[in-house]
């Protein structure tokens, strides 16, 4: 197995046990206290369970390959917004406080150097 394709799977487990696990079963309730200082409480266990699930079809997504690209650039881009939001609108509620944002830019420069350095690049063609 390439180390790429071993990243990919790593990258999809880290979705897959976010989305599962922390929001759609609710095993980690903080992850609903998030949504619901953010975007308000009356929704939050419907809205919690939609990003969960949004993030398993992530997993899903990355294990698929398919534009991969603008897979990863998606990927960068939700994590980007949702930490830097997470860090200025409830530092209280992350499981490391404002450091969360440091462990996210590692996990979006992870995403990118499997995408764009250890993807092997397709042969060129005659």
């Amino acid at each position: 197995m390439t180390p790429n394709k071993l990243l990919n799977y790593l990258i999809a487990a880290v979705w897959l046990a976010n989305g599962l696990f922390c929001k759609v079963l609710n095993m980690v309730p903080r992850h609903q206290q998030i949504v619901a200082s953010i975007l308000g409480g009356d929704h939050a266990a419907l809205l919690t369970k939609t990003i969960g699930f949004a993030e398993i079809a992530m997993a899903v997504w990355v294990v698929s390959g398919y534009w991969s690209r603008l897979n990863a650039i998606m990927q960068i881009m939700i994590v980007g917004a949702m930490n830097i939001m997470e860090f200025f609108l409830v530092p209280d509620l992350l499981l490391w406080g404002r450091f969360n944002l440091m462990f996210a830019f590692l996990f979006i420069l992870l995403i990118g150097y499997n995408e764009y350095y250890l993807k092997p690049k397709p042969a060129p063609q005659p």
